[in-house]
């Protein structure tokens, strides 16, 4: 025995709160999830090389299908169940299948920002991901200064576990980056 984990297909996630349902992206999103992406603060803190370079069909179509097929992650809209609008948009990656261990980042629309509904649908996500899908741990990246960020992981109830040195880059540079974890003990 290697110790080899054979690649498996990330599994498919839909999940519903009070005020959200969480599910995976299309090509009809791709205009809500250009508007999420293309808002200044959102840019801000994402790393991307320069502003403006998603593709938001891409993003929602192939680029989700190879994430999902790789069994890296995959991508999901956040919808606001009181009108229907996809207000954020969630996504998986580095998912370590020896380890069951997968992370999440998040986007939300500057309209839907405030009222809880990023915490809401990270917080099921990760409960999800642990109860229905067996994974053991569920990690967000966040940059220091990105406070409101911060604040979506306190509330959905993620462990901060400490600081990884120049671990990322943003629009500003290279970041370090703060990791939060939520773990199946966590249910309890």
């Amino acid at each position: 025995m290697t110790g080899d984990v054979a690649v498996r297909r990330f599994p498919r996630l839909t999940v519903s709160t009070p005020r959200a349902h969480v599910r995976p992206l299309t090509g009809h999103d791709a205009d809500a999830v250009a508007e999420v992406f293309g808002d200044k603060l959102t840019l801000r803190w994402l790393p991307l090389p320069q502003p403006g370079t998603v593709d938001a069909v891409r993003w929602c179509t192939e680029a989700a299908q190879e994430r999902r097929d790789s069994g890296s992650g995959d991508h999901y809209g956040v919808v606001r169940r009181e009108d229907d609008r996809l207000v954020g948009c969630l996504w998986t990656k580095r998912t370590d299948w020896a380890c069951r261990v997968t992370e999440v980042s998040y986007a939300i629309a500057p309209e839907a920002r405030g009222f809880g509904l990023a915490a809401e649908a990270v917080d099921a996500a990760a409960i999800a991901l642990i109860l229905e899908h067996g994974f053991h741990r569920v990690e967000v990246r966040v940059a220091p200064g990105n406070t409101p960020a911060r604040r979506v992981v306190e509330k959905a109830g993620f462990s901060y576990e400490g600081l990884l040195r120049n671990a990322g880059y943003v629009q500003g540079g290279r970041v370090d980056l703060e990791v939060w974890s939520f773990v199946a003990a966590d249910l309890g």
